[in-house]
């Protein structure tokens, strides 16, 4: 009688347990519990709300960070200030199920603590990439969150393939920042280079993306720069800048705002980062010094 008693106490149990009950461990080995599926969602990294809208998913966005512009519909949502700086009061005032941010966002304890759940996830490199499309599948209930990730690394191959032998271990720098912080061998920008078959002058024993001695760029003499229209600005007079090959012999790729924005988002837009590099390579081939 005991065992059968214990027995409808378990089921009982078992039948108060939500259908739809998930556990997630994010990127800061926080293990993260939903009693349903998430609805309503802030994402504070444009890689995320990118995943988020890649998965089919974009209607459960509510707000998003003030860099996240892409896909098109989420211009429309409400902004709360920037990733690392968010504006806890209209986060809260949205009433999402779950905050989708960077590790390194300082706003999650605070967001925790007022009762919101968080989700820390950082893509840096294809791995993370393809792992954070998993997870975010995972939490979305979304099944063969794996399919985008074929989709990504089928364009990448593409890319790769529309290039000429002779674009082979072209020496290439980029740089993200003027500070200047470059892109490494270790990073998912570096990731598609090497796939490309260009060679990073940033070893991967630097980091993904380390700040580097301007003398540096000078003494590695790269082939072709890439980097953005925000950063390019004065780079030609840097000491020593001048003698380097690439700005001798104008091989300089200066990408705009929506090429950067696609070329530094670890995220579902990764082949079409892949084209524009494989462009400048390509454009940089046929162009006499």
């Amino acid at each position: 009688m005991k065992r059968f008693v214990a027995l409808l106490m378990l089921l009982g149990w078992l039948a108060m347990v939500p259908a739809h009950a998930l556990q997630l461990t994010d990127d800061r080995g926080v293990t993260v519990s939903f009693a349903q599926t998430p609805q309503r969602i802030v994402s504070l990294l444009p890689s995320l709300t990118e995943t988020v809208c890649e998965l089919g998913q974009c209607q459960r966005l509510v707000g998003v960070d003030r860099y996240s512009n892409f896909p098109e519909s989420v211009r429309a949502l409400p902004q709360v200030g920037g990733g690392l700086d968010p504006n806890i009061e209209a986060i809260v005032a949205l009433k999402p199920d779950v905050v989708l941010m960077a590790t390194s966002s300082r706003a999650g304890e605070r967001l925790q603590s007022l009762g919101i759940q968080v989700v820390a996830l950082e893509p840096k490199s294809h791995a993370d990439v393809k792992r954070v499309l998993e997870k975010i599948g995972q939490l979305l209930d979304v099944p063969d969150a794996q399919r985008v990730w074929r989709a990504i690394d089928a364009g990448m191959v593409a890319a790769a393939q529309s290039l000429p032998a002779s674009v082979r271990n072209t020496r290439v720098y980029f740089e993200v920042n003027r500070a200047p912080y470059a892109a490494g061998e270790a990073s998912f920008i570096g990731e598609i280079l090497t796939r490309l078959g260009a060679k990073n002058i940033v070893p991967a024993s630097m980091g993904p993306f380390p700040k580097l001695n301007p003398e540096y760029v000078v003494r590695a003499n790269p082939d072709v720069i890439m980097v953005s229209d925000r950063n390019y600005e004065g780079m030609e007079g840097r000491p020593g800048w001048s003698g380097i090959r690439a700005i001798r012999e104008r091989h300089v790729c200066v990408f705009t705002v929506a090429q950067s924005d696609v070329v530094v988002r670890p995220g579902p837009r990764m082949a079409e980062s892949a084209r524009i590099m494989a462009q400048c390579l390509q454009a940089m081939q046929g162009r006499a010094p």
